[in-house]
């Protein structure tokens, strides 16, 4: 019998399992994928993170690969509004690591299979979690059962494991639509993050590992026949900005955040996508789910410990964590609504928000808002 099984091998699984795994416990993960997803999706490592990722043994590697971001710049109509510094926060990481997050990935799986080798099962769907005495069987698709002393679904926004203990799903404020691409940097940002707040919607841009940056546009609607000239096309008309050669295709995305009504059923937890949406728009999502990782690792190890105590634990973990998602969901819709199309006197009253913002001491405080410190 297995100690955990984790159903979901994506970062923020496979932080969870490397996590538990280093503390010497026996840990399995069911991952759908036979092969590693390839799309960069999420790019930013917070502060806070890049400590844990050196505890479990990873740390060195992403930092000496990612492009450290000290700096952010906030802009409307040619105009600098503001900047922001990570320089000087009080800790041993004082930037954001971008790096692509099949890279990320990459390397968590790793490590996970050097402290437990064959810990990762691919092709594998789970039809179902059922509930024993003082186990649970883990369903599959092929007919076989695992079992373990705990469940942790990881498995996204569509997560079966959350089906399976009928835990409600809620959907949280407004919805919005992107464009998102990759292109070369022309240099003429250097490693600066760029927020532009412009009449037709917000532009972010970000530099990444190669001498490659990532741009991101709102738009009016689910853009999905866009392409990376079409992107390169909003940019320029929004901001002046050139960019460099596309590298990759543009893909669009929606965003809809949701909430499960808890985050934890007897001896099974959720984290991550699975017990909450976040908008991408701020660099939360994979964060805000490895830090789940982060606070469930101790609770799994009470239980383990003592098995009286092991549904208080996860329990205590999951209204924590959603207390936290909570926060987390109305910053990244805060972050949403100031990226809207805005013109008149709301354009007038926004661009004076960001502006005293960027002033101290209220951005030592956005600084460690948008690093995470307070989650």
């Amino acid at each position: 019998m297995r100690d955990v099984v984790i159903v979901g091998g994506g970062p923020v699984g496979m932080m969870l399992a490397c996590v538990l795994a280093v503390r010497g416990l026996d840990v399995q993960v069911l991952e759908q994928r036979t092969e590693p997803s390839l799309r960069s999706r999420a790019i930013g490592i917070h502060p806070p993170l890049l400590n844990v990722l050196d505890e479990i043994g990873v740390g060195r590697d992403i930092v000496s690969r990612a492009t450290h971001v000290q700096d952010g710049s906030v802009r409307c109509d040619g105009r600098d509004l503001g900047t922001m510094s990570f320089a000087e926060l009080p800790t041993r990481y004082p930037f954001v690591a971008t790096l692509p997050q099949y890279d990320t990935e990459s390397l968590l799986r790793n490590r996970f299979e050097q402290v437990r080798p064959d810990g990762v099962c691919g092709g594998v769907t789970v039809t179902g979690v059922r509930e024993r005495t003082d186990h649970l069987e883990v369903l599959t698709d092929t007919g076989d059962s695992i079992q373990a002393r705990f469940v942790v679904g990881a498995d996204g926004a569509r997560s079966r494991v959350r089906e399976a203990m009928r835990i409600g799903w809620t959907s949280l404020g407004r919805s919005g639509t992107y464009v998102m691409g990759d292109y070369a940097d022309t240099g003429t940002l250097g490693d600066t993050a760029m927020l532009y707040f412009e009449r037709g919607g917000v532009v972010e841009s970000f530099p990444l590992p190669g001498e490659h940056r990532r741009w991101v546009a709102m738009t009016d609607y689910l853009a999905t026949e866009a392409t990376s000239s079409d992107l390169a096309d909003i940019i320029r008309h929004r901001t002046g900005a050139e960019v460099g050669e596309a590298r990759g295709e543009a893909s669009a995305f929606g965003v809809q955040q949701h909430l499960a009504a808890r985050m934890s059923s007897g001896r099974v937890a959720l984290v991550g996508d699975a017990a909450h949406q976040i908008s991408p728009i701020g660099g939360q999502g994979m964060n805000l789910g490895w830090l789940d990782a982060v606070a469930l690792a101790p609770a799994i190890e009470q239980g383990l410990s003592s098995p009286q105590h092991a549904v208080a634990a996860l329990s205590a973990y999951g209204r924590r964590r959603r207390r936290t998602a909570v926060i987390a969901a109305q910053q990244a819709g805060f972050n949403m609504n100031m990226g809207r199309p805005a013109t008149g006197l709301r354009l007038s009253a926004r661009n004076a928000l960001v502006r005293t913002l960027a002033q101290p001491p209220a951005n030592a405080l956005v600084a460690r808002a948008f690093t995470m410190r307070w989650l």
